[in-house]
């Protein structure tokens, strides 16, 4: 379906028909992606009394229990309730699920600008994303880092402290406006900062002038046939009242309608 929207100022053709599914599969027979030494999900038959959720195993249907850590395992979207002692819950901060985005391609570079021990992580810095920010338009954006291979879909990043954003760079994210950050990288903030989740806290503006309808989401894949540029953006989450859900972020091309 070809539809005709208002993006950007002007008409631009959307066609619903050629999504790009930038979430990474979660299941319980293939490698997942995985952080903070988290192990796989769980997918096991629901056992109530003599019922077996499970064809397989003779039961009627299939019924099945799932065990997941959003924040450690796939692609997940997550709210300020993620750092906060007051409970914000994920399908109270995202209302709204069509953006205007920008698709921006970043490598992260060595970080000379902090602690001694952190000489040799690698960031993404603000400098970088203003480079690539010039023409931003809209309120979502889509970080994709380099290098970016297929096994992002199944790395297990826990004790190989990934990249990462700086403080600095978020709060310049919330400065301009962006609403909605997603990127493939596990976290915005180092895999151990002994708690300070500064990236995090810089991009909410918390706790002194908090964006609670804010989201962040981490662990997509962005295959390298997709190009840089302005999208229409789909965030789905599930109906949960916590602070993160599995989602399902969905890039579609836009085309100006001359």
């Amino acid at each position: 379906m070809i539809a005709q929207i208002k993006f950007g100022g002007g008409d631009a053709l959307v066609d619903f028909s050629m999504p790009i599914d930038i979430s990474c599969i979660l299941s319980n027979k293939q490698p997942n992606p995985l952080a903070f030494f988290v192990d796989a999900p769980k997918f096991e038959p629901l056992m109530v009394g003599r019922f077996v959720g499970s064809v397989a195993a003779g039961g009627a249907c299939n019924c099945e229990v799932l065990t997941l850590t959003p924040h450690c395992q796939g692609t997940h979207t997550e709210c300020i309730g993620h750092i906060t002692l007051e409970r914000h819950a994920i399908h109270d901060a995202l209302k709204t699920f069509v953006f205007e985005a920008s698709l921006i391609t970043v490598l992260p570079q060595k970080y000379f600008g902090g602690e001694p021990h952190q000489a040799q992580d690698l960031v993404i810095t603000k400098e970088m994303l203003e480079a690539q920010m010039i023409d931003f338009k809209g309120n979502a954006l889509v970080v994709r880092t380099l290098p970016n291979a297929e096994n992002k879909q199944t790395q297990c990043y826990s004790g190989n402290n990934p990249p990462y954003f700086t403080a600095e760079a978020t709060g310049y994210l919330a400065q301009v406006g962006v609403a909605h950050l997603l990127t493939d990288l596990p976290s915005v903030d180092k895999e151990d900062d002994g708690g300070l989740l500064a990236a995090h806290h810089a991009y909410w503006c918390y706790p002194h002038n908090p964006r609670k309808n804010a989201t962040i989401t981490e662990l997509i894949f962005v295959p390298n046939s997709v190009a840089d540029g302005r999208y229409l953006l789909n965030l789905q989450i599930a109906s949960l009242d916590t602070d993160a859900s599995p989602s399902k972020p969905v890039l579609y091309a836009i085309k100006p309608n001359k």
